[in-house]
């Protein structure tokens, strides 16, 4: 199936009460996706109502579904699914350190290339290699998608890499844990829900998140500051997951309809809204009074290379723990990102 753009921005003008309620009062089947950032945020706002009338197309009708909030934290996203308190989530796995380890090759820095090219070859590589790990047993895994690059978003004007040693920055987890560590920064982890009153509060001096965030989040308020490593210092992995037997529940038909929207086509149209929303979190940036965005300098982007270098190390070790072929992995995603 292939997914445009016009596809992908179907839902950006209508709200998700007015897609959700239409689809509700039709559909036979109606699922509870559990959400947990604002109502606003592009995965609530553009992502959800995308696959909600993805899936209603392919299933003629017969299976939507609606949002509801505050369910669950956002660790918790995945057992709140496996346990069958909600149909469908989107996680973050870096919330769970441990849990996963497979999903921190797309988080590696060094890659080249949009959201959506990441999103499609990160689904592409978990067919080929990750799919091993089964680190998404008891769960259906929907799709697999990234943010776009991960920068860094502070009060105080940052324009080289030196001025981070010693910096308190929020940090999700996963592979930007390894990089804050690296560049000498504290690390404090809080979801991303949590992440303005940390700064607001002084708590945290930064945080490592993609340009979505400014908007998003209001960061143009707590973070006018960006400091933009080229190709980003980190990725975010993220999944949309699905409670297994709700989806046995459903008949044959349906399943076999939702089977060719889930996967690559809904992972392609995941990370296409991710870089609109990144677009539109650097134009809401470069529009607010006091707001900044620096890009690293050639001599920075080359140190940064080189501290990476044992970053990357580490997670093809524990990969090919799992007995994946990491380095292969890694190869095949660059390969897939710069033919997209």
């Amino acid at each position: 199936m292939k997914i445009t753009k016009s596809i992908v921005s179907l839902a950006a003008g209508v709200t998700v009460a007015g897609v959700t309620a239409f689809s509700a009062a039709a559909a036979d089947v109606t699922l509870t996706i559990s959400s947990w950032a604002p109502p606003s945020h592009g995965m609530n706002s553009v992502m959800w109502p995308n696959l909600i009338k993805m899936m209603e197309d392919a299933t003629e009708g017969r299976v939507s579904a609606k949002i509801k909030y505050k369910l669950g934290s956002p660790p918790a996203q995945f057992d709140l699914i496996q346990d069958g308190a909600a149909d469908l989530s989107w996680i973050f796995h870096g919330y769970n350190p441990g849990r996963y380890t497979a999903t921190k090759v797309i988080e590696l820095p060094g890659y080249e290339g949009s959201a959506k090219a990441a999103s499609i070859a990160y689904w592409k590589a978990h067919e080929k290699f990750f799919h091993k790990a089964n680190e998404h047993k008891g769960v259906k895994l929907v799709a697999l998608m990234t943010h776009g690059p991960g920068l860094l978003h502070s009060d105080k004007k940052v324009t080289s890499l030196s001025q981070i040693k010693g910096m308190k920055l929020r940090i999700g987890g996963g592979v930007s844990g390894d990089v804050g560590a690296a560049l000498g920064a504290t690390g404090i982890r809080v979801p991303a829900p949590k992440v303005y009153e940390t700064l607001a509060s002084k708590a945290a001096d930064g945080v490592m998140m993609p340009f979505e965030s400014k908007k998003g989040f209001k960061l143009t308020e707590v973070a006018k500051n960006t400091f933009v490593m080229p190709g980003g210092f980190y990725r975010g992995s993220f999944a949309i997951i699905m409670n297994q037997e709700k989806f046995d529940s459903l008949s044959a038909k349906d399943q076999a309809a939702l089977n060719k929207v889930f996967g690559l086509a809904a992972s392609t149209m995941a990370g296409q809204v991710w870089d609109d929303i990144d677009a539109a979190g650097r134009a809401v940036t470069e529009s607010a009074a006091g707001n900044s965005i620096n890009v690293a300098s050639d001599a920075d982007q080359k140190v940064f290379a080189t501290m990476a270098e044992p970053i990357t190390a580490k997670v093809l070790a524990e990969v090919g723990a799992k007995g994946i072929d990491g380095k292969a992995a890694q190869a095949f995603i660059a390969k897939e990102m710069a033919g997209n």
